[in-house]
């Protein structure tokens, strides 16, 4: 063999070597089943990347652990894969697999917290979407170090568990999705705040008052005017007189306030008997709720009562307010 034959043969040789080897790249790189479904994988917390890798293979989303532990140190990604629960696919190639687990694209759920929930009420719809343990979170909640690690004021986080509609992967620890939470509300604050304290008022006491309002409006456009009465009677020296403040006071409330309860002066809550505001806010009030107590409508009422349909009548005078009990409620 001369030695140009000798070195096309070697050529031809290592140009095998070199294609057999791409294709096997490009193979175990290929999709396990182009007509695979998405299916749910747990990336555990602490896991290594050979024990993601095998388990990727066992469920099939891979074809070969080896491949994806290879891709991942060619491209520097083999420490940044996130811990997490995953949406992955066996119709996906290997780059796209780990792609998402690099990119930490888990899974979220979405939970809606309404204006007006109580953190009692918050820890239970997060617990229905498993985003929390509610003891855990409500722990945290009341925890009187809580406040200031937040950076709002206190007695506790009630209040200030904004409601939105959010959406969260399982796995956060209950401090994480409460920040997520006070976040937002810090969010709505800082355009408001100016405004508060030029009416003497905190963010404690804008909250709370904000959470009575948020309590006592059944139509969203009566906020304002409710707002209004609250400060008009706060104004005067009046107590506040909220059914809403009394029932968060009670212990096991069964839905029936009776005259007793508006008699208690064990009370902290009962605005029948304390000067005031109460001592926290009562609920999770919303933007708006928010914002009608720094700037409420302008108006001399000092009392309201409801009609029965989500509305309510406002009076100046307590004699007309009787005239409106026993026209919408005595009646009823």
């Amino acid at each position: 063999m001369t030695l140009r034959r000798f070195v096309l043969a070697a050529l031809l040789l290592v140009l095998t070597i070199a294609g057999g080897a791409a294709a096997w790249v490009a193979h175990t790189l290929s999709p396990v089943d182009p007509a695979g479904v998405e299916r749910r994988f747990d990336v555990r917390a602490g896991a290594s990347l050979w024990k993601i890798a095998r388990d990727l293979e066992a469920a099939g989303l891979v074809r070969d652990a080896r491949a994806i532990v290879a891709l991942a140190r060619w491209q520097e990604v083999d420490a940044a894969v996130r811990a997490g629960e995953y949406a992955l696919s066996p119709a996906w190639d290997t780059r796209r697999v780990l792609e998402q687990l690099v990119e930490g694209r888990v899974i979220t759920y979405e939970v809606v917290l309404p204006e007006g929930l109580t953190a009692v009420e918050i820890a239970t719809r997060l617990a229905e979407q498993q985003l929390v343990e509610p003891e855990a979170f409500l722990a945290l909640v009341r925890d009187p170090a809580s406040p200031a690690a937040f950076g709002v004021e206190g007695p506790t986080l009630e209040g200030y568990l904004f409601p939105e509609t959010y959406r969260m992967p399982h796995g956060l620890e209950a401090r994480q999705v409460a920040k997520i939470l006070v976040d937002h509300f810090l969010a709505q604050w800082q355009p408001l705040e100016a405004g508060a304290r030029a009416r003497g008022f905190g963010m404690r006491e804008t909250v709370t008052l904000a959470s009575i309002v948020e309590k006592e409006t059944g139509a969203a456009p009566e906020r304002p005017l409710v707002a209004s009465v609250f400060w008009n009677r706060l104004r005067r020296g009046m107590r506040l007189e909220s059914d809403p403040t009394t029932i968060y006071g009670i212990p096991d409330f069964d839905g029936n306030l009776t005259r007793a309860h508006l008699e208690d002066e064990t009370n902290r809550w009962n605005t029948y008997r304390i000067d005031g505001l109460p001592p926290s806010p009562i609920a999770n009030p919303g933007a708006a709720s928010l914002a009608a107590v720094v700037t409420p409508a302008e108006s001399d009422y000092l009392f309201f009562v409801a009609r029965g349909d989500g509305t309510h009548v406002f009076a100046r005078s307590f004699g007309e307010h009787v005239a409106n009990v026993n026209r919408y409620q005595r009646r009823r």
